[in-house]
């Protein structure tokens, strides 16, 4: 009893330690960025390449609505082969990757071609199956998955979608899901037989079931308005120890506080940015 009370004092602390700190690290939001109702009427006409390039350089820039540059802690366990809990935090963002003011933004779905690069540049990786599921349990606010049709790669398909989730929210704050599939890593993707696979899961219905099962069907450069990039910060608090998410991965004995899949050998699309593994 008293190793679990010390163990849970531990995590707790580098939780708190750490939710204080842990912030994205952007530049401040310039004061003649567009909101975003703004940037997408501006995109309205252009081709997904060039939607993509103009999305991932007002990210970058600092373009992003101030309650979505702070990581929230999300808090697991594993039972460890002595029987004893192994226990994590790690750090995700609150919402899915938005664009523009607090009063005016917009969730934007995004290919890993270009959300991997913004999660290297800001210290972040993509979650994994397990991790989805652990965020949507956390969630404090949790919305009922609302599908399109039509046009479901359109940017004002990407628009209307996001005015749904806006009107079913209701100004209620803090972690959010049931939203969103999320671009996720998966062992699945090298062993699927074809090349070049983008991984979605995810979209929880309000019994706790995903819409979307665990799926590498679509090419890499597929992305629609059901897609959502949540960053995870890649520093992984263990038993109140920080590691890199993909040592993390690679341990036999750690990797299931982030991954319950055969293989989680998968740490990042891989577009030639960096090495795999840091």
């Amino acid at each position: 009893m008293l190793r679990r009370i010390c163990a849970l004092v531990v995590c707790a602390a580098a939780a708190s330690a750490c939710s204080s700190t842990r912030k994205l690290t952007l530049p401040p939001r310039p004061a003649t960025a567009p909101t975003g109702s703004e940037f997408y009427k501006s995109v309205f006409n252009v081709d997904r390449v060039q939607r993509e390039l103009l999305a991932e350089r007002e990210i970058l820039a600092g373009n992003v609505p101030t309650f979505l540059r702070f990581f929230v802690p999300i808090e697991t366990s594993i039972a460890a082969a002595d029987g004893r809990r192994i226990r994590a935090v790690y750090f995700v963002l609150p919402d899915y990757l938005s664009i523009g003011s607090d009063s005016d933004f917009a969730r934007i779905p995004l290919t890993p071609m270009t959300a991997q690069p913004i999660a290297d540049s800001l210290h972040c990786f993509l979650p994994t199956r397990k991790m989805v599921d652990d965020i949507y349990r956390a969630a404090v606010v949790k919305l009922e998955p609302v599908p399109m049709y039509a046009l479901r790669d359109s940017a004002v398909t990407m628009y209307h979608h996001n005015l749904i989730i806006e009107g079913q929210r209701r100004l209620r704050k803090g972690l959010i899901a049931g939203i969103k599939k999320d671009v996720v890593i998966t062992g699945e993707i090298p062993r699927d037989p074809k090349p070049d696979r983008v991984a979605i899961y995810g979209w929880h219905k309000l019994d706790g079931t995903p819409i979307q099962p665990l799926y590498t069907g679509h090419v890499d450069w597929y992305v629609d308005y059901s897609h959502g990039i949540r960053l995870v910060y890649r520093t992984i608090y263990v038993d109140g120890k920080g590691m890199d998410y993909v040592d993390v991965l690679k341990d036999p004995a750690l990797r299931r506080l982030l991954c319950d899949e055969d293989n989680c050998d998968f740490y990042r699309y891989d577009f030639g940015l960096e090495s795999e593994d840091h």
